[in-house]
């Protein structure tokens, strides 16, 4: 079986951030970041199905969204699916930021990052709502992990 949760590509919350930042500024317009992101969303590992129930429901998003996260030797490691293209791309850059990271650098980074990348002002309000939602959610485990 595949590993369903996400390992991180940077050795930090802050480098993905910078990262996701230089790959989106590479695009001229929302139009070619929008591709871009539903790229990443397809290339999130397999999300287990059995997974996909109410359980792992992260609640206040338009779209249906689950997640589910495990600690692996002091770090929080984060699967996540939806049933829309786009979310499916926000959520894999959500967890590119906070896969794989101790759940004190989790806390510390504040996912204001989403709004000073553009991303939510460029998505619209019941989007926006759902991807706070998510970032809340991730947030919340990290609490309780640490």
């Amino acid at each position: 079986m595949v590993d369903p949760f996400v390992q991180p590509e940077e050795a930090t919350a802050a480098e993905a951030i910078a990262a996701i930042g230089d790959e989106l500024a590479v695009f001229d317009d929302w139009m070619e970041r929008y591709q871009y992101i539903i790229e990443l969303g397809r290339k999130l590992p397999p999300f287990p199905d059995a997974w996909a129930d109410e359980a792992h429901l992260v609640p206040g998003c338009q779209s249906k969204v689950w997640m589910e996260q495990a600690m692996r030797e002091g770090r929080m490691y984060l699967a996540g699916a939806s049933d829309a293209a786009i979310v499916s791309g926000l959520v894999a850059l959500l967890l590119r930021v906070y896969s794989g990271r101790p759940p004190a650098e989790v806390l510390a980074t504040d996912p204001v990052f989403l709004k000073e990348l553009g991303l939510i002002e460029a998505l619209s309000t019941n989007r926006g709502n759902g991807i706070a939602a998510m970032a809340r959610r991730v947030r919340e485990a990290a609490a309780r992990a640490s």
